[in-house]
């Protein structure tokens, strides 16, 4: 399973194994749906490099792959178009590498006013709905807004935050396991 993402799933101020991809892979692990966990995040990366490093998770063949990406494009005001068609072409061509995807929903402050905003968390339902994708609507529920799940910073979890996001994660990505362990190999 290929963890595409920024720094959110890299784990930015913390050691990998508190960041979401490890927790999961071990709550994975712990319900019988052992894993291997490619962590793909990288800070600060956006939708469109993302895209540009796809070819190569890719070629590991996962059969999922989380995609968590889009925050830095939206916090930097980004064409939402251009945000959008990034994120679909990497469902869709992880789709047709023969992947599950998971679309990790964000959403980002006002700044940029309403309409950016509303536009903004509405690229993820939108890209999810292809025959494969499953969504997550929000990545940080539960820990968004909340100083004692959050790094001083604000925006990235801190080892406890990241208990929640994992847990949220977890849930998303058992049922999908469970059902790619049921199908008889081809």
């Amino acid at each position: 399973m290929v963890f595409l993402g920024d720094s959110l799933t890299a784990a930015f101020g913390l050691d990998e194994d508190q960041g979401y991809p490890a927790r999961v892979a071990a709550e994975l692990e712990r319900r019988g749906l052992g894993i291997r966990a490619i962590n793909a995040g990288i800070s600060g990366d956006t939708s469109a490099g993302g895209l540009e490093r796809l070819d190569w998770l890719l070629a590991q063949e996962p059969d999922l792959v989380v995609v968590e990406l889009g925050a830095n494009d939206g916090l930097r005001g980004q064409p939402l178009e251009a945000i959008e068609a990034n994120l679909a072409a990497i469902v869709e061509r992880s789709l047709a590498a023969g992947a599950r995807v998971v679309v990790a929903g964000m959403k980002i402050p006002t700044n940029y006013g309403p309409e950016y905003t509303a536009g903004f968390e509405a690229i993820y339902p939108r890209v999810a709905r292809r025959p494969g994708a499953t969504l997550i609507p929000f990545l940080l529920d539960g820990v968004a807004a909340r100083p004692e799940l959050n790094l001083p910073d604000g925006i990235h979890p801190n080892a406890r935050g990241y208990e929640v996001v994992a847990g949220t994660v977890a849930e998303a990505l058992a049922p999908l396991l469970e059902e790619l362990r049921a199908k008889p190999a081809a």
